[in-house]
């Protein structure tokens, strides 16, 4: 039982465990293994070959075990494949060609990388450079990422968020979030127009969008309508309202004043609906009322009924 536990720890699948051992003074486990099949298939033909052409050892490295690194020295084979007339050497499921870890390791790096404190602890517990920390990381993440992308849901949001102030000038990153399923879809660097299109136009799908959700300014109202073309924008509910409540404490401060903590205030902040019979009295005197200097505003149209009258500045 304890020898089949470490070959299902350590060996990956179609290997035939040789012999495994450890220099005294080091912290490394070496483990000898070679593939076992009948015939192998070339990869440029397709054809089946059983013709052993020679055999080299290969040195791959392997995710730890309590804290020991792991040596796989694989024993492969050279297969002559008479059609093509070359050789070619077995592939073995787990290591990709050309690469001298297994993936094992690759995932085993990116959950360090989530878990540890640092990416310094991360190099020195697994023995690597710090640039094969981070070729590999983001290799990682980018699996991770490509799991996650599907076609373009039909309602999204964009909108911007601050990133980073770099030689004096602040630098903007775009989120686009998923309404259907309330999640982050994907972020892009910049804001621009270039940027977006750039970043964004290799998701298929985009004729599924039926409504945007976006920030009032110019560049993303103009990439809505051109990147895509059976959308409705929709203004964002947070912009709309941070236009509208200038003009309104302004009205407010003509006519009660400038204090901030009367009931008023308190009132034109929470919702119509969830007000009892006196406070929507008490909200519709205010509103009502003449101010002192009512030639500097004019009346513009309801939003509903029931709803309060907007003034904007004249």
């Amino acid at each position: 039982m304890p020898e089949t536990m470490l070959l299902r720890r350590l060996l990956l699948p179609e290997l035939k465990f040789h012999r495994s051992w450890r220099k005294p003074g080091t912290g490394t486990l070496g483990v000898e293994a070679e593939k076992v099949s009948t015939h192998e298939v070339c990869p440029r033909c397709a054809t089946a070959s059983q013709s052993v052409y020679d055999h080299r050892v290969v040195r791959i490295r392997d995710a730890p075990v309590r804290d020991l690194g792991v040596r796989l020295f694989v024993r492969k084979r050279r297969f002559a494949c008479r059609p093509c007339g070359r050789p070619f050497t077995e592939p073995v499921p787990g290591i990709r060609k050309g690469y001298r870890t297994t993936e094992r390791f690759r995932r085993q790096l990116l959950w360090a990388c989530e878990n540890f404190s640092d990416l310094s602890r991360v190099r020195r517990a697994f023995h690597c450079s710090s640039g094969y920390v981070y070729k590999a990381l983001y290799a990682q993440l980018e699996l991770e990422r490509r799991k996650r992308l599907y076609p373009w849901p039909k309602v999204i949001g964009i909108d911007e968020h601050y990133f980073r102030r770099r030689r004096g000038f602040r630098s903007f990153v775009t989120m686009v979030v998923d309404y259907q399923h309330p999640r982050l879809f994907e972020l892009v660097e910049g804001r621009t127009i270039g940027e977006l299109e750039a970043a964004l136009g290799h998701i298929p799908g985009r004729e599924n969008v039926l409504f945007v959700t976006a920030d009032l300014c110019d560049p993303y109202k103009s990439f809505a309508q051109r990147f895509f073309p059976n959308a409705k924008v929709v203004a964002d509910k947070f912009h709309v309202l941070r236009l509208l409540s200038p003009h309104i404490n302004r009205r407010r401060r003509l006519v009660v004043g400038d204090r901030r903590s009367a009931a008023l205030r308190r009132l034109l902040l929470r919702s119509r609906f969830h007000l009892d019979p006196a406070s929507r009295f008490a909200l519709a005197s205010m509103i009502t009322s003449k101010p002192a200097k009512d030639d500097h505003f004019k009346t513009g149209q309801r939003i509903g009924p029931g709803l309060v009258t907007i003034y904007s500045v004249a």
